[in-house]
């Protein structure tokens, strides 16, 4: 790690103040004390006073009482709980995304339920992943490439920024790809889908409001409901159902590369890095923690059952009658399932919820790159500001939305690469979580921090789940 702001000791320490935050050096040596500056230059133990204390009406030198990390105790809790929900339920119906959708449905068809389990077995993993990134948010007020660039150093931040990168490309590519394949069903141009789908996504983010882009993130993934009456119109069997859920196949190469890209169809670099700095411009403070868990929690679960509702309706329908299919498209899905939904159910009800995901994704994955390319570059990165006034943010958001439709435009075979894209943000998960994880132990105050015994059970999810998607991904190469 290098040296930061020409002081004696390499580890840093966060100062605050009302416009900036800057990171200097603890003057004790241990690097162990973060302080925050208030606007009359005084200071404050982190460990004892969270960065948005003064939001909090906690004065200075107080305790972090717990209090201060529950929601108020008033008549209007629902009214608070739907004033801090958004950043957890956006990024969640964003990772049902399109490349999802098709590793759900080439599971339920090629393995029936087997894959089922998997779908609810990730559920904790997700929402402690996920549920780091709003502590980080709420008790730092940084994104997490901003984190990174403080404690690791410039080449960590890079690194992880360019994972962020890849993954956010190898998103986009799927969820175009999606988009094309939706209008096909109903007869519209490849060009005229991908133009539409650029113009509603860079209009989307133009307002100027954080809240309004949210807004239109979950109003666009709400779409994504539709899978249940997919699922519903399959009519499973359900003691199939149960039978196969417990039916694993240990042996297979096929399968374990399958489970690999469920595994990385569930957690993305992208979505760690957009909570928590949805949070951060959303200024989340700690007396809304325990709402923003809540809408954390509520998003896993949703996402998990979307995912199983693709995965049953595919292996109700296509698993049982023709398992050896091998599906790359949504257009292909939405073909198989024609003779057992029908045609018009099949186009339509599909065809909406796999355009609800692939908007949502588009609109978070992209804003994910922008924000975390500014986090380490230093540019403005808010949705509060202007396009004008932060023109490198919303450029990075509309080059790489421009650049992902035209890929799938120019080429159209790259739709095959749905779960790769998924097998590849599996392979990533030792460096995401591991930057996760590191940051929760080093960054949060003593109340908030990850220790004791919910730190190892993070830290052994985390190695389980990084070796079995990395497992899965060369097990299905063929290389073990």
């Amino acid at each position: 790690m290098s040296n930061m702001s020409g002081c004696s000791t390499n580890k840093p320490r966060i100062e605050f103040s009302e416009l900036q935050m800057q990171f200097n050096c603890n003057s004790n040596g241990t690097g162990d004390e973060i302080k925050a500056s208030n606007r009359n230059g005084g200071t404050m133990d982190e460990f004892s006073q969270p960065f948005f204390a003064r939001q909090s009406g906690l004065r200075e030198g107080e305790p972090l009482a717990a209090e201060v990390l529950a929601a108020p105790r008033v008549r209007g809790a629902l009214v608070h709980f739907l004033a801090v929900m958004g950043p957890g339920l956006a990024v969640m119906l964003a990772d049902t995304d399109v490349g999802s959708i098709v590793t759900a449905g080439q599971s339920g068809v090629q393995w029936g339920y087997r894959l089922l389990l998997a779908q609810f077995l990730l559920i904790p993993l997700l929402y402690i992943v996920q549920e780091l990134t709003v502590r980080l948010g709420i008790f730092t007020g940084r994104g997490h490439g901003e984190l990174i660039l403080a404690y690791f150093g410039r080449g960590w931040a890079a690194l992880s920024v360019g994972g962020l990168a890849v993954a956010v490309i190898g998103a986009l590519v799927t969820e175009f790809s999606g988009v094309v394949g939706v209008g096909e069903l109903f007869g519209i141009p490849r060009g005229a889908s991908l133009l539409l789908a650029v113009l509603a996504l860079l209009a989307v983010v133009v307002t100027g409001s954080y809240r309004r882009v949210e807004r239109a993130a979950i109003l666009l993934g709400l779409f994504e409901l539709a899978f249940f009456g997919v699922a519903w119109q399959a009519r499973p069997e359900w003691p199939e159902v149960w039978a196969g859920t417990f039916d694993i196949p240990f042996g297979r190469h096929d399968y374990w590369y399958l489970l690999a890209a469920n595994i990385g169809a569930v957690i993305m670099p992208w979505m760690i890095f957009y909570q928590q700095s949805a949070i951060t411009d959303k200024k989340l403070g700690p007396e809304h923690l325990r709402a923003a868990r809540l809408d954390t929690a509520i998003g896993s679960v949703l996402t998990q059952l979307i995912m199983a509702a693709v995965l049953v309706a595919a292996a109700a329908t296509i698993g049982r009658n023709d398992p050896s299919r091998s599906l790359n498209s949504v257009g292909e899905i939405s073909q198989a399932l024609t003779p057992f939904l029908g045609a018009p159910t099949a186009r339509i009800v599909f065809g909406l919820g796999v355009l609800g995901a692939a908007m949502v994704a588009a609109v978070v994955a992209s804003l994910a790159l922008a924000w975390g390319l500014g986090e380490v570059t230093g540019f403005n990165h808010t949705l509060e500001a202007h396009p004008l006034e932060a023109g490198w943010f919303y450029g990075v958001y509309a080059f790489c939305t421009i650049l992902g439709a035209a890929v799938v435009y120019w080429a159209p075979n790259l739709v095959a690469l749905n779960i790769g894209v998924e097998v590849m943000n599996a392979l990533l998960l030792p460096l995401v979580l591991g930057f996760l994880i590191a940051l929760a132990v080093r960054v949060l105050p003593r109340g908030v921090r990850l220790r004791g015994w919910y730190l190892w059970l993070v830290v052994v999810l985390a190695a389980l789940t990084a070796a079995l998607g990395i497992f899965g991904a060369v097990s299905g190469a063929n290389l073990v």
